[in-house]
């Protein structure tokens, strides 16, 4: 049974996101894009649909939890009886190939802790193979592979990889996760002391550019940072959730994919960014935008994919049960088809506010707005 959303906290590269839950598990992450299959699923089921748990043995939630300063590293805080353990959770923002690095100390005391990884990609539907590589244990499964890199031993029943180990005051050890296509040569690992570092550097010189002073600047520097955490860095996309068939309603069938680029709640998200002084993100969209919808007016769609797929096919996955049983799990959105009128108001008003905001004119979004205003007007009584 996965937690409460509210129990779930966000890491992301820009490129993708994974959430992690207060019982030290890992329970979605598509990789390697956001619309990518996913490795971990258990939050549409259980730990056997995929996982990554780290924590003390006796599986108790995290009493205390918290992000580093203003960055997108997670640290989660676990007390015991025989003594305390802080778990960080991040993931670099990415040159390469995308890692998931968790990090644990011992912080007081003795705390025996286990780690137990299930990846099973597309979906749950591929269990992958476990193969030995000098020290490094792989999973393989279609196009798909991941390296597990580890500073303890890790043993594996060929489907699951698990590790016990002790804790003690000032006791450090690492786990780096780095997928990889199947058919290329594993990468060679970070250095997960550096990574941390410069990651958390990396975020904390983002959000310090905020513009905003006033007296919620905490509050609105974390909806900024979880806002930026949604942006597709090569493309500049920016996506409307990370997640897929999450229930509008527990148990309900209203369940939908939200991993793509939405032109209205990106024109809500732009407003947000800018309000808070970060124009580069809005010329990245505005570019994207002019790809996107490059073509007759009249194709327009409410929604594309991460880097201007129009094409976003409906399936269902039977396999998988949904959170809290909410079934059918979906990925792909049909509504990318639907005609929303109020899409193009929203998209002259984000490229007015782009234009307001210092990104200055530009003859081809002008052509653009011109050409939506055309083809409005033969439209907007439908």
């Amino acid at each position: 049974m996965p937690l409460r959303i509210e129990d779930y906290g966000l890491i992301g590269d820009l490129q993708t996101a994974a959430l992690v839950g207060r019982d030290g598990s890992i329970d979605w992450l598509c990789l390697p894009r956001f619309d990518s299959r996913a490795c971990f699923s258990a939050l549409l089921g259980d730990p056997t649909h995929g996982r990554w748990r780290l924590g003390p043995a006796s599986g108790i939630a995290a009493t205390r939890r918290q992000y580093r300063g203003d960055s997108l590293v997670l640290e989660h805080e676990f007390d015991t009886d025989g003594g305390a353990v802080r778990v960080t959770d991040f993931m670099p923002v990415r040159e390469h190939e995308p890692d998931l690095i968790r990090v644990v100390e011992g912080l007081g005391g003795s705390v025996d802790m286990q780690m137990e990884l299930a990846v099973r990609f597309d979906y749950a539907y591929i269990e992958p193979w476990i193969q030995d590589g000098e020290g490094v244990l792989h999973a393989i499964g279609g196009p798909d592979a991941v390296s597990l890199h580890a500073d303890v031993p890790v043993e594996h029943d060929g489907s699951v990889l698990r590790s016990a180990f002790t804790l003690r005051a000032g006791d450090r050890r690492s786990f780096s996760l780095v997928w990889h296509p199947s058919h290329e040569r594993p990468p060679r690992p970070v250095d997960p002391a550096r990574a941390l570092d410069e990651t958390t550097r990396w975020w904390q010189a983002w959000a310090d550019r905020c513009s905003y002073q006033g007296p919620w600047r905490a509050a609105v520097t974390r909806s900024l940072v979880t806002l930026k955490a949604l942006t597709f860095a090569p493309s500049g996309g920016i996506v409307a959730a990370a997640t897929t068939s999450l229930p509008e309603r527990l148990g309900g069938v209203r369940n939908w994919d939200y991993r793509y680029c939405w032109l209205r709640d990106a024109t809500f998200t732009l407003y947000a960014l800018m309000g808070g002084g970060y124009t580069e993100e809005a010329a990245a969209w505005r570019s994207w935008l002019l790809r996107a919808v490059a073509g007759a007016p009249a194709d327009l769609q409410i929604m594309y994919g991460c880097t201007g797929e129009r094409r976003l096919t409906e399936l269902e996955l039977p396999w998988l049960p949904g959170y809290e049983g909410a079934a059918p799990v979906r990925i792909g959105n049909d509504a990318a088809g639907q005609i929303q009128l109020d899409v193009f108001g929203e998209v002259m008003d984000a490229l007015h506010l782009a234009r307001r905001s210092g990104l200055g004119a530009d003859a081809d979004v002008w052509a653009l707005q011109r050409a939506l205003l055309d083809h409005l007007e033969s439209v907007w009584r439908e």
